[in-house]
C-alpha cells in the first residue's frame, strides 16, 4: 500500500520522496507517522551520509491534508498541530546532514519542513507561504522559533500575519535557501551538494551538525507554555472550523473572532 512516502538510495544518500502528487504531497497522518519513523531510524543507519528531502510531482509540500484536518476538527473540537511537531523534532535530530530539494509550492507544514533541513536547493519556480491566519490557526511556538532562525523577525512577522507566497527572489533576499537554480537544473544540483558533502569525513560533519545545533539549543530554555495554551485555544474556535472549510472550498473565509 502506497503511504506517500518513498525511500531510495544513491550510493550514501538516503532519498525520502513524499508521493502524494495528485494533493501537491500535502501530508496525512499516516505519511506523518512513517516520516518520523525514517528520520528516527536514521541513528543506527551509519552508511548513510546525506539525506535528501523532496516531493514527486509539481510541488514540494501543501502541508497538512486539509481534509483530515477538517475530520479531526469535527471528531475531536480541535486542530492539532503535535504529529507533524514530532516530524520536525525528529528531521532535526537525524545525525546526518539533510538537504530539502524544494520546488513548486512549499506551504504551511511543507515550508517548515523545508526550513528544519540542513540545507535548501530550489528551483526558480518555488513558492513559500505560511497561511495558518487564512485557516484560523496559530503556529506553535518552537515552529515560529525556526522561522525567527531562518529569515528574522520582519519576514516572519509578513510571513504569517499576511499568509502570502514568497517567491524564488524574495526567498534568497531572506536567506531561505542556499542555492537557487533553474528547475531543469534541480536534481542535478541538489545531488552534486550531496554528493560533496557525503565525501567529507562522515564523523567530522556530524560532529559539526552537532556543533552549530549545540549553539542554537539556549532558545530551547524560553518558556512557552502560556502560548501553548493559547494555540490550543484557538485552535477551537469556530474561526478553524470556517477558515479550514473555507479554503477547501475555494472561497474567501468569513471570520467572526470566535
Amino acid at each position: 500500500m502506497n503511504i506517500g512516502v518513498d525511500l531510495d538510495r544513491r550510493g550514501a544518500i538516503l532519498i525520502v520522496t513524499l508521493n502524494r502528487p495528485d494533493k501537491r504531497n500535502a501530508m496525512t497522518s499516516t505519511m506523518l507517522r512513517r516520516l518520523v519513523e525514517v528520520f528516527e531510524s536514521l541513528c543506527a543507519e551509519p552508511d548513510v551520509r546525506v539525506v535528501v528531502v523532496r516531493g514527486a510531482g509539481s510541488s514540494f509540500c501543501a502541508g497538512l491534508d486539509l481534509r483530515e484536518m477538517e475530520e479531526a476538527r469535527a471528531a475531536a473540537g480541535t486542530v492539532a498541530l503535535t504529529d507533524i511537531q514530532d516530524v520536525f523534532r525528529a528531521l532535526e535530530a537525524v545525525p546526518q546532514p539533510t538537504i530539502a530539494m524544494v520546488h513548486g509550492e512549499a506551504i504551511a507544514g511543507g515550508c517548515e519542513l523545508a526550513l528544519h533541513c540542513d540545507l535548501r536547493v530550489a528551483a526558480d519556480d518555488v513558492r513559500f507561504a505560511m497561511p495558518l491566519a487564512r485557516l484560523g490557526l496559530v503556529l506553535p511556538f518552537p515552529l515560529v522559533q525556526k522561522l525567527l532562525d531562518s529569515v528574522g523577525t520582519a519576514a516572519t512577522k509578513e510571513l504569517l500575519f499576511t499568509g502570502e507566497f514568497f517567491a524564488a527572489d524574495r526567498a534568497v533576499a531572506l536567506h531561505m535557501v542556499n542555492r537557487l537554480v533553474p528547475i531543469a537544473e534541480l536534481e542535478a544540483t541538489t545531488f552534486r551538494l550531496a554528493e560533496t558533502v557525503a565525501a567529507n569525513a562522515p564523523l567530522a560533519v556530524r560532529a559539526m551538525k552537532r556543533m552549530v545545533q549545540r549553539g542554537n539549543r539556549f532558545r530551547e530554555g524560553i518558556d512557552h507554555a502560556d502560548l501553548d495554551a493559547e494555540v490550543e485555544r484557538v485552535a477551537r474556535s469556530e474561526d478553524v472550523k470556517e477558515g479550514v472549510r473555507a479554503m477547501r472550498e475555494k472561497r474567501p473565509p468569513r471570520f467572526r473572532g470566535e
